[in-house]
């Protein structure tokens, strides 16, 4: 029998309780995926031209499918031809004419169900490939592989089973040890009861992490990456543990991370360096080797798909991308509607402000990010005292830097770290995007950053939890937050209740 005065066992079962019941909803999610037709997305015969992007009523019953959009969908595409084909190939164009403006397209992406627009096509060949990096299809094609020669499940006649039985493997579970690991970093660092169990909650159903488990992506796989290399860097960091294989499983998953979502690379770095500043020889011996993996099989799989060394996506704007057909071709004659074309309408400043506050806005959505905003500034004047007082010691120790791994700064560093890391992703995405992501439930973008905004909320959670007034401010952030999670919980391919909102009071135009 646990007794109330025991807070910590207390904690723990309410982990568990938290834990649970977040599980279970992903769960619940994931064995019921299905692509719903939704009426209000699509014109009938009465819709003037040009109203709008949306695609005709269908006058026939629809397939039924498992994927929820044309991003998975790319992907999904990727793993059935490399398992059923051989190829990275998911679809081909046959010129008809010398012109090139007659053609017939046939493929995998060609048929009933699997069409995506999240496709390039090589200029030479006239070859469809997914526009998505080919590691992570390559790596659950291994999966795909298993259950249709083991189990004889195929993702044109069995879509339902391959697709649910992924996503439980690829982010149900990960969510768990995700969640789970996250619990105990509360315990180590956080110092009170309502503080750690607000950022817990927050963690179960305050963040873009939950509804997008039931689609097959990037941003979910890069944060369980984050996360556990961020659990295991804390072993090496504050507890000094030096055993070979923390280093090499750290630079694993922070290289894996960064070839799932690029701008990660930083994270890569910033915790290359930490642990030089550590331990240098293991970082050198294992980090470094473990973490050139990843990145070696970024590159080689990019190059037998696509026979060169860069992601497609840097071949955009160009012929991979602008093709006949395609949704990326300027074509004067077509009004150009929807948030893919959001910079037609409005200029980089409403940009920011949108990606801010907005209606795809990291602080507006999930305002419980605004604590984490605060916890990295408090953790850098922190870090910058302690580097003051660091000035008046030895020489030898200041070298060291060994101020940094004063338990007593607690989660400071990290919260530097966040901040740094995060400034640079958004100004990244700031000058290089103009789409939000497209049809997404939130900024998704910046998804893989979760675990670091978490940890820098609690100092502040802490702080919150101590007065009446704090406590009804989180509950406040914390509602919102969970709100916007669970707004499109049946796809989160689609946009955020304030983008709806706003596009309903007529203050956006795309």
């Amino acid at each position: 029998m646990i007794r109330m005065a025991d807070s910590s066992a207390l904690r723990r079962l309410v982990y568990a309780l938290l834990i649970t019941l977040a599980a279970s909803a992903v769960l619940a999610r994931i064995v019921a995926v299905v692509f719903l037709i939704e009426p209000y997305l699509y014109s009938t015969k009465d819709t003037p031209p040009n109203s709008g992007f949306y695609r005709p009523w269908p006058e026939t019953r629809p397939l039924t499918v498992a994927t929820l959009s044309s991003n998975d969908r790319s992907r999904w595409a990727t793993i059935r031809a490399l398992v059923e084909n051989g190829t990275y190939v998911i679809g081909h164009r046959t010129m008809l004419d010398e012109s090139g403006r007659k053609y017939e397209d046939a493929g995998i992406i060609m048929e009933d169900g699997w069409y995506t627009v999240d496709k390039v096509m090589n200029p030479e060949t006239h070859d469809f490939y997914s526009s998505k990096p080919p590691l992570l299809p390559a790596v659950l094609a291994g999966e795909y592989w298993l259950m249709k020669n083991v189990l004889g499940w195929s993702l044109k006649e069995q879509p339902f089973l391959v697709v649910r039985t992924v996503l439980l493997t690829v982010n149900w579970l990960p969510l768990l040890l995700y969640l789970l690991l996250f619990s105990r970093l509360l315990e180590r660092f956080g110092t009170t009861d309502w503080g750690r169990l607000y950022v817990m909650t927050a963690a179960c159903f305050g963040t873009f992490v939950t509804p997008f488990c039931m689609t097959l992506n990037n941003h979910t796989v890069a944060t369980w990456c984050v996360l556990f290399s961020l659990y295991t860097t804390f072993r090496i960091w504050y507890e000094n543990d030096r055993r070979f294989w923390l280093f090499a499983l750290t630079g694993l998953l922070a290289g894996f991370a960064a070839c799932t979502e690029l701008p990660a690379a930083s994270f890569a770095a910033v915790l290359f360096v930490a642990l030089l500043l550590r331990a240098p020889r293991s970082t050198l011996l294992f980090f470094v080797p473990a973490l050139l993996l990843p990145v070696a099989a970024f590159f080689v799989t990019n190059y037998l798909a696509l026979g060169m060394w860069r992601p497609a996506y840097s071949e955009f704007g160009g012929p991979w991308y602008e093709y006949d057909g395609s949704n990326w071709k300027p074509d004067p004659q077509k009004a150009k509607r929807g948030i893919d074309w959001a910079r037609l309408r409005e200029g980089k400043i409403a940009y920011a402000f949108h990606l801010l506050l907005g209606h795809h806005g990291l602080f507006s959505l999930t305002p419980v990010n605004l604590l984490a905003l605060a916890g990295m500034c408090l953790g850098l004047r922190q870090v910058v005292r302690r580097w003051q007082v660091s000035r008046t010691q030895s020489p030898e120790s200041q070298a060291r830097f060994a101020w940094l791994f004063d338990p007593a700064l607690g989660l400071s560093p990290v919260a530097v770290a966040g901040l740094v890391i995060s400034v640079t992703v958004f100004g990244f995405y700031w000058i290089r995007t103009d789409n939000y992501g497209g049809w997404t439930c939130g900024p998704r973008w910046f998804m893989w950053l979760t675990p670091f905004w978490l940890l820098a909320a609690l100092p502040v959670a802490d702080r919150l939890g101590e007065r009446r007034g704090g406590r009804l401010l989180g509950y406040v952030l914390l509602s919102i937050s969970v709100l916007s999670a669970s707004y499109a919980a049946w796809n989160p391919w689609r946009h955020p209740w304030l983008y709806n909102l706003m596009d309903y009071l007529g203050w956006i135009e795309y």
